[in-house]
């Protein structure tokens, strides 16, 4: 605001007040309009009007590319394990490479809800722990919203998280920080144990589920019973939004899971761009 606006807002204001009218600040301010993210409440409303996709993305010009292409609901996911630190699982991640991630995410973004993974050994020892992790996740990280793996073992977690006012998604299906455990990564069929699950991440106050790699007539079925969204990774076309990673999408991974779509291969133009940029310079064409 400049000098002389709100010295015109003093001569209002004191205008004003000899006509009678008190006024508790000696000028208005501008009003900008506040540039809000997508809450959880609008994802949950979303249930069965709008199909939505989700995409994942680790760092601010990606996140930037995700918001602009109209997706706005982005996942900073553990799989940056995988695809960004070079790992061979999720579980090294550590909450700080995630609450690094999310910061850069959540600059790069304006109205998209981020949605941060807490990861392996952030929120399995206790509901302290847990909380502490979230805590951590939105004030330091910028999540609206975090997601943990697991289904009814993890239900008090999720309903302390909730209890402290931070929304939860749940995972259940495939649960990669603890695939060795089971079955590894195969499609998911033990329909009951699976409903359960769904039923038991819902009543604990989780406002979305991601169902990752579960048979597609079970996750039909889970979509209808629930009334908070699925979003499905895998799991058939019947949940009420999908989830990939940004390196599948863009074909940037060269092991891109059967059930993900490569819409594009930028590995591949990245690669013929740094040998078209190394051929000018050992051939001197480049500085012009």
């Amino acid at each position: 605001m400049t000098l002389r606006q709100a010295q015109g807002y003093a001569r209002q204001a004191q205008g004003d007040r000899r006509n009678g009218v008190e006024s508790a600040r000696p000028y208005e301010p501008e009003k900008n309009p506040a540039i809000r993210r997508i809450t959880a409440g609008a994802i949950k409303r979303r249930k069965g009007k709008t199909v939505f996709p989700v995409a994942t993305a680790y760092d601010a010009p990606f996140g930037q590319f995700v918001e602009s292409a109209g997706i706005d609901v982005v996942l900073v996911g553990d799989s940056v394990g995988n695809v960004v630190l070079g790992f061979d699982e999720t579980t090294p991640v550590t909450l700080d490479n995630m609450i690094y991630h999310s910061q850069a995410v959540a600059r790069g973004t304006m109205r998209a809800h981020i949605m941060a993974d807490m990861p392996f050994g952030s929120y399995q020892v206790s509901n302290e722990d847990a909380l502490r992790s979230a805590i951590r996740l939105v004030k330091e990280g910028g999540a609206c919203s975090v997601k943990l793996e697991g289904g009814r073992d993890q239900a008090e977690r999720i309903r302390a998280i909730t209890g402290a006012g931070i929304p939860v998604v749940g995972h259940i299906g495939v649960t990669p920080q603890t695939a060795g455990l089971g079955p590894g990564f195969k499609m998911r069929t033990h329909r009951d144990r699976l409903i359960d699950d769904a039923r038991a991440v819902e009543a604990a106050g989780a406002y979305a589920i991601v169902l990752e790699v579960v048979d597609y007539e079970i996750s039909r079925e889970i979509t209808e019973l629930l009334s908070i969204p699925t979003i499905g990774i895998g799991s058939g076309p019947q949940c009420d939004s999908q989830v990939l990673v940004l390196h599948d999408i863009l074909g940037m991974y060269p092991h891109s899971p059967s059930f993900a779509k490569r819409y594009a291969e930028v590995g591949k133009l990245a690669t013929q761009a740094l040998e078209a940029y190394a051929r000018d310079v050992r051939e001197r064409t480049f500085p012009a």
